[in-house]
């Protein structure tokens, strides 16, 4: 791109903050009308919702204002890549998606699109485009070189289900080829993908990995996702609800920036919500069977006992390891439990227990949560640096 070419995209910086969703949703229907087979790959409930209108909207803007140096947004380029390895985009999908954004800037802005802008736009995707297929090439040779990797999507059998609590269950899922399965850091996911005969295609959905690595099974713990008001229940999570062990289901090698290295000796300090509990068995569990176990704190909060997923398992790992300190926070307490403090999370409360030399704080949950919880780390002088958290879905949070 030339000079004049990035101030024109720069230019348009007000119109994304003030119009950018009609434009995106604009070009999301035009693109999936004209391309229907790309259902099978797209999240229709996020459509359905606007959070993933949301999430590009807030993406191409942050392209475009920073458009002088993109890569002061790698690690969320990175982020973004990992989810499209997930999925299996290929690079002659950016083609499609780049006819149908710049088609829609034209339709769009009417009188606004000049030919100058136009070309500017054009340039400025076709950038970002061979940045992405250059990430993701390298994302794809390193997953298909590894012991058990492969690329795309690969078969495997619910081998065995267990409820967890009232609204998850943990789904063990082998390999239908028998063939060895690839490794994982603790906190990466794999994605699904199965038939929905409600919608007629198939549909994608990432699940944190929820147990730490072995060569036999992956396991992934889900919440059935019940509707509130007009929202509709979780498509994809209710059917899988409703699956057998020995029933088939698509699989994707795994993928994620959101992860504890298993060869870092920093201390962990976990902070989970509701299900965002599954990222974190998957670092405990490495973290039990690690040489050196580092000293981790864990924070979990729930509304009560009967949806806490895994509250045996985390309370014998509590008083069998003294590397571990747990907390459990439920909104609503019963009698008799005193392992379980009553209310939400409070990391200002506890701080003394929290803040650790050299620790790495991990944080999951709905998106309120985890917003409150970073801000109460950065108040309490965290290193910014040293917070990474983990949204479920589209990347919506901007906190830095």
């Amino acid at each position: 791109m030339n000079a004049s070419q990035k101030e024109l995209v720069k230019a348009t910086v007000p119109i994304l903050k003030t119009n950018g969703n009609d434009l995106i949703s604009y070009f999301y229907q035009r693109m999936l009308k004209s391309n229907p087979d790309l259902k099978n790959i797209f999240n229709m409930a996020n459509q359905a919702s606007g959070k993933q209108q949301n999430a590009l909207t807030g993406a191409v803007l942050a392209y475009a204002e920073n458009i002088d140096d993109p890569s002061v947004l790698i690690n969320v380029l990175k982020s973004i890549g990992n989810k499209h390895v997930s999925l299996n985009i290929a690079p002659e999908q950016y083609d499609i998606v780049g006819n149908h954004l710049i088609g829609s800037i034209k339709e769009v802005l009417g009188d606004l699109a000049t030919v100058e802008l136009v070309e500017a736009w054009t340039c400025a995707y076709q950038e970002l485009a061979k940045i992405m297929i250059g990430i993701e090439a390298e994302m794809y040779q390193k997953v298909s070189a590894k012991k058990g990797g492969w690329k795309g999507w690969r078969n495997f059998t619910i081998s065995k289900i267990v409820e967890e609590s009232d609204e998850i269950k943990s789904f063990y899922l082998k390999p239908e080829d028998n063939k060895d399965i690839a490794d994982f850091y603790p906190g990466q996911y794999i994605s699904v993908s199965t038939f929905i005969p409600e919608l007629g295609h198939k549909q994608p959905r990432q699940y944190s990995l929820s147990s730490a690595f072995n060569n036999e099974f992956y396991r992934i713990s889900v919440k059935k996702e019940k509707g509130i008001n007009s929202t509709p229940n979780g498509i994809v999570s209710n059917a899988l609800h409703t699956k057998k062990e020995g029933d088939s289901i698509e699989v994707s090698a795994p993928a994620g920036v959101f992860y504890a290295d298993p060869d870092s000796k920093n201390p962990l300090v976990l902070v989970s919500g509701g299900v965002g509990i599954t990222p974190m068995m998957s670092m405990i569990e490495t973290n039990k069977n690690a040489l050196q176990k580092n000293q981790t704190v864990w924070i979990h909060s729930c509304r009560n006992e009967n949806v806490h997923a895994f509250k045996d398992t985390i309370e014998e790992l509590n008083n069998e390891n003294t590397w571990l300190t747990s907390f459990v926070f439920y909104e609503t307490l019963p009698e008799n439990e005193t392992n379980a403090i009553e209310g939400r999370v409070n990391l200002l409360e506890i701080k003394e227990e929290i803040l650790i030399k050299d620790a790495k704080y991990y944080i999951c949950g709905p998106a309120l949560f985890i917003k409150v919880q970073y801000q109460s780390l950065v108040e309490l002088g965290v290193d910014k640096e040293n917070i990474l958290y983990e949204e479920f879905g589209p990347q919506l949070l901007s906190l830095n």
